[in-house]
Order: structure tokens, then C-alpha cells, then sequence
């Protein structure tokens, strides 16, 4: 029988290349998947270290040398989509407000706009130097500011008591201190209107820091702007806060009714008798009963 002849066999397998380590393996595809995100435009870029921004103080602040040009730009460079040229533009502000407010004058209720939608913006360095912005504000325009056809100070003023009512502490400060500086610079008469529906609003940290600015605002009062507003409906105000759940309003109501008291029966010999009959005609007889005894041991 003859042999098989060898060109008839079947094929020798090639031996098959040893996998890699899948340490290796895996290490390439996330260098892989790195370039592919850096490449990708669909995807959001890798977070990027926040830039230093320097919050200068107002006395550190200079005039422009040439400020009409300067002007010009004001606007747009508010609009920027680069966070740092807004907050370039938003010291701008800040001089043309302390140094050039006739110029600033006639675009104030866009820029008061714009500072908003900055305070709103979840960046901080962002919120508090537009929060800066409103203070050096405040003292160049005062009421001026409530003469918008926008709404445009009812938002400012909100803003500023959502952010004096967030944990970011440095934030919170600024917007303490510019609430303050608004308190200061605007007739209180004129300001007690704005803040009032806020003494009510359903958060009880913006009611707590609305109630701060309104008692300064009636510490600032004389008896006649007392009456202009409402003597009774400032002591109905006192009232709702003494009953508030955070001590900060609850101090301010004290503030209130302090003032309020002080102001009325300063010209009265019969000073107590004077405050229970003017709080018996105004609260019912259990909160009058509580405004007697607050002045009386004050």
C-alpha cells in the first residue's frame, strides 16, 4: 500500500500571538479615550483652576483718563461670554460710579441688569464683584435708582438678600455690607416701600435680612416720615417679625418698635399710657399687651 504522499496533509496550524497584559491594554484605550475627549467638540472640556481675581477695594480705585472712549465699550464688555472680561467690565463700573457718574447715568438701568444676571451667575469671584459694583453704586445714585421704568432695583435688591442669605461667607458679607450701604444712601422713606414685601417673603433668611434694612431704615426716621408710611402698619410689621423663627428678624423687630416708640412719645409726658393706647387702637390686645412690655423693659 502506498504512503500518503505529504503535500496531502492537512495545513500546520500557525501558533497564535500571546495576548498582552490587560493592564496594558486598558492603560491605551483610556490614553485613547483621553485624546478622543480633548478632540471631541461635543464634549464639555476637563474643569480648568479658577484665575486669581483681585477684589479691589473702592479707595484703591482710579478715574479714567480718558472716559468718554471708555464708555463706549462699557456695555458689550458686560456681555462677554469670558467671566474675566465681565469682571474687568464690572470694575469699570465701579469707577465710572464713583469717579464719571454722568456718564454712567444715562445707560444705568442696563448696567443695573447686567449686574444681576452676574450675581446670579453660580461663579463667585463673578457674584461678588458685581455685588461690589452695587455699593460703590449706591452712594454715587441713591434714589436715582428707584426711578427705573424697569424693575430693574426690585431685582438688584433681591438678589442682594438671596446672596446675604447663602453660606458662601465672603459672599454674604459683600452683600451685607452693600445692603448696608444702600440703607445709607437712599432716603428711608422711599426704601421702606421696596423692602416691605420682602419682611413677608416665605424664606426666612431673606425675610431675617429684609427686616435688618427695614429697622435701620426706620432708625433713620423722623416721626413725620413715620406717619407718611404708616405708624400703625410699622408696628404691625414689629409685630409678625417678634414672632419669626431666626433671632436676626426678631432683633430687628426689637429695633423697630424701639424706634417707633421713642419717636411717638418724645414730646408725651405720659409716655407708657401714650404707646398702650396707641398699640391698643393699632394690634389685638395680646400684642399690644407684648409692645408694652418690650419698651418697658428695653
Amino acid at each position: 500500500m502506498a504512503l500518503r504522499s505529504l503535500d496531502n496533509a492537512l495545513p500546520i496550524t500557525p501558533e497564535r500571538p500571546k495576548k498582552q497584559a490587560k493592564t496594558i491594554i486598558s492603560a491605551h484605550k483610556e490614553n485613547q479615550s483621553d485624546l478622543a475627549g480633548a478632540n471631541d467638540e461635543n464634549k464639555a472640556p476637563l474643569p480648568q483652576p479658577d484665575a486669581t481675581i483681585d477684589y479691589i477695594p473702592s479707595e484703591n480705585l482710579k478715574p479714567f483718563q480718558h472716559p468718554t472712549s471708555k464708555i463706549q465699550g462699557l456695555v458689550g464688555g458686560l456681555e462677554s461670554k469670558d467671566w474675566l472680561k465681565v469682571c474687568e467690565s464690572l470694575n469699570d463700573v465701579r469707577r465710572f460710579a464713583l469717579y464719571h457718574p454722568s456718564l454712567l447715568q444715562p445707560i444705568l438701568d442696563k448696567v443695573v441688569l447686567v449686574m444681576v444676571k452676574a450675581m446670579k451667575n453660580p461663579r463667585s469671584a463673578l457674584c461678588k464683584t458685581s455685588i461690589m459694583a452695587s455699593a460703590d453704586m449706591f452712594p454715587s445714585f441713591g434714589e436715582n435708582l428707584l426711578d427705573f421704568t424697569s424693575d430693574a432695583f426690585t431685582q438688584l435688591l433681591l438678589q442682594l438678600l438671596l446672596k446675604a442669605s447663602q453660606d458662601k461667607k465672603f459672599v454674604c458679607e459683600e452683600a451685607d455690607r452693600a445692603l448696608l450701604t444702600m440703607v445709607e444712601s437712599m432716603a428711608p422713606l422711599s426704601l421702606l416701600h421696596k423692602l416691605r414685601p420682602y419682611v413677608g417673603h416665605a424664606n426666612p433668611r431673606i425675610r431675617a435680612k429684609a427686616a435688618v434694612s427695614l429697622s435701620k431704615c426706620v432708625s433713620k426716621m423722623d416721626l413725620k416720615g413715620m406717619e407718611e408710611f404708616g405708624s400703625g402698619s410699622l408696628v404691625q410689621i414689629a409685630v409678625n417679625l417678634l414672632n419669626d423663627k431666626l433671632p436676626e428678624a426678631r432683633e430687628a423687630a426689637r429695633g423697630i418698635v424701639v424706634s417707633l416708640y421713642e419717636a411717638m412719645t418724645e414730646s408725651e409726658e405720659e409716655k407708657l399710657e401714650f404707646w398702650e393706647r396707641f398699640c391698643s387702637s393699632n394690634l389685638p390686645a395680646i400684642h399690644a399687651q407684648a409692645m408694652v412690655k418690650l419698651v418697658s423693659t428695653s
